[in-house]
């Protein structure tokens, strides 16, 4: 009996050092993706000071709030790309606001230099949509979280008018998945370029939308 009872503790003492092994090494995976000098770590693209890094396609712009740290689309329809380096597997994360329930707008990948001309990330890149209504059709290729014309989501997930909302872009060869506020939604198996740059969508003059936060890592 004083057998078994010695064995026992010992189960727990391995069983506890063994835990809290696994408490340590996911504390410093955590903070080895949270180190800016680590190369997993993920690259800030807009720093909510200035669009350095960044130009303008097509018609209208993006502003910079700096009270905010964040970008506001204003005019449309153009394109704000990030031109300091093409991406091949990665994982884009932003956060995301509207201020009316019809806002249009989108994130793009993978296109290639689009000059002046916006189409070109259109017809050569994919568009993450942001649009809950869907206009004109109501359909769900055209609303929130789709890949524009290729694929809708399961659900919309977007917070109220007015509200941040969190978008994370996973890409890796020819699948991208598409998770809002911490909820997957949509799945794609894409055939185009498999590398290419990333930008933001001002789509019309009525339609407002903040972007803050923009931040990718690279996965080799």
């Amino acid at each position: 009996m004083i057998l078994i009872i010695i064995i026992i503790r010992q189960i727990i003492i391995i069983t506890s050092i063994v835990w809290n092994d696994k408490i340590k090494v996911n504390l410093k995976k955590e903070d080895n993706d949270n180190n800016s000098n680590n190369k997993n770590a993920f690259t800030v693209l807009f720093d909510g000071k200035s669009l350095d890094g960044w130009k303008m396609a097509g018609k209208g712009k993006f502003t910079v709030m700096k009270n905010e740290k964040a970008l506001l689309s204003d005019g449309g329809m153009g394109l704000l790309w990030y031109t300091k380096k093409k991406y091949n597997d990665f994982i884009l994360r932003l956060e995301w606001r509207v201020i009316h329930k019809d806002d249009n707008s989108g994130v793009f990948v993978r296109f290639p230099d689009p000059g002046n001309d916006p189409q070109v990330a259109v017809n050569d890149g994919y568009e993450i949509q942001i649009d809950d209504l869907g206009k004109p059709d109501d359909d769900g290729i055209h609303k929130t979280g789709a890949i524009y014309n290729f694929a809708a989501p399961s659900k919309i997930v977007s917070k109220p008018v007015g509200q941040w909302n969190d978008l994370e872009i996973k890409v890796i060869k020819q699948n991208y998945i598409v998770i809002i506020n911490q909820q997957k939604i949509t799945e794609f198996i894409g055939n185009k370029s498999l590398n290419g740059y990333v930008g933001l969508q001002n789509h019309d003059a009525k339609s407002k939308v903040s972007f803050r936060n923009i931040r990718i890592k690279e996965v080799i």
